[in-house]
């Protein structure tokens, strides 16, 4: 019995260890790559230069990046930042959830057309599933192979950022396709949700 106790809290003790953030006098690197208060890079420093330069800005020296090399570190609200880093984590929960909508028609023009596989794209790289429709109205429906075509091709288009999950079919007076992220748009999801300040910084 003991045993199971003692491995339930390991495993505690591991998940927390996944979202633990060093600040201040925790931060063990001897250098640090330093943004200020105000988002500004200060460059590579020591750590106790760093620790003193957040305590005469009045904040915190947070670790925002220990894998980079050298690590990377904020002066900032040690409160804040773990309140924005939880309010992060939660929308992305709830995203990953959604999938957008993004409805056609048939004869959908080339400006159109253009104009909705964009906001396709950028859900995808949100992160998010996205179903294409295309609808028809009335005799409209003898028409349903110019509406497959018109699917092909956003499928052709798209392929750089999205996989179709199955074929298209037709539902009712719709014919739908879902949309999945692909490798090159999740890459540009972690280029977007890295912190702002390091997208055009190399490491």
């Amino acid at each position: 019995m003991a045993n199971i106790r003692s491995k339930s809290n390991n495993s505690k003790w591991q998940k927390n260890t996944k979202t633990f953030v060093r600040c201040n006098d925790k931060i063990r690197a001897p250098e640090v790559r330093l943004i200020g208060v105000n988002g500004n890079m200060l460059g590579v420093v020591p750590i106790e230069e760093a620790r003193a330069e957040a305590r005469r800005s009045g904040f915190d020296l947070i670790e925002i990046s220990p894998h980079a090399v050298p690590p990377v570190c904020r002066i900032s609200d040690f409160g804040k930042y773990q309140y924005e880093v939880t309010k992060k984590q939660r929308d992305s929960k709830s995203n990953s959830s959604k999938i957008k909508e993004m409805k056609f028609r048939f004869c959908t023009d080339t400006h159109d057309y253009e104009t909705k596989m964009r906001h396709m794209i950028e859900f995808l790289c949100e992160g998010d599933k996205v179903k294409a429709s295309v609808f028809f109205r009335g005799r409209e429906l003898s028409q349903t192979q110019l509406g497959f075509d018109l699917i092909k091709k956003l499928t052709l288009d798209l392929a750089e950022y999205a996989t179709v999950d199955g074929e298209a079919k037709l539902v009712g007076r719709n014919i739908v396709a879902t949309y999945s992220p692909a490798k090159k748009a999740k890459q540009k999801q972690r280029i977007k949700d890295s912190p702002e300040e390091l997208q055009n910084t190399v490491l």
